[in-house]
């Protein structure tokens, strides 16, 4: 057996786009349209990781409630930098949910409200600022 996605909902593609691409550094793999069904499929993964992907479903007329999203759980992704990368989200505007005060996790979410968790790669980073006294915000 092996493992090959995980499938999220997305009401906003260019906005999730902008957030999984762009924000966290994820590479588009592949992307198929379905005029039928009426939706697309977009497959992400970390870079030179192809084999495990984020495939974002864009259902093009949909009007579902997709809710809090804390049904799902959450992806996680390991980082070379957690105090940079969080830096670059909250630059783009991305709520950071729980900073990594301990330098080793935080989680933010998507526009669709997935949580998405970051790992530091290795041993934590050395407790800095504005992280160390950052409060949590929301839910995540």
């Amino acid at each position: 057996m092996k493992f090959l996605h995980s499938m999220v909902r997305v009401r906003d593609l260019d906005a999730s786009l902008r957030f999984f691409r762009d924000g966290l550094g994820l590479v588009e793999t592949r992307r198929k349209d379905y005029p039928q069904g009426k939706f697309t499929l977009v497959y992400l993964a970390a870079p030179g990781q192809s084999e495990v992907e984020v495939e974002l479903t864009h259902n093009w007329d949909s009007n579902e409630d997709y809710g809090s999203a804390r049904n799902f759980g959450h992806l996680a992704f390991a980082v070379d930098d957690i105090y940079a990368l969080c830096a670059h989200l909250q630059d783009m505007g991305v709520v950071i949910n729980r900073p990594p005060r301990d330098g080793h996790m935080a989680f933010v979410r998507s526009p669709d409200l997935i949580s998405i968790e970051l790992l530091q790669k290795g041993e934590p980073l050395a407790p800095a600022e504005p992280w160390a006294s950052m409060e949590n915000t929301g839910s995540w």
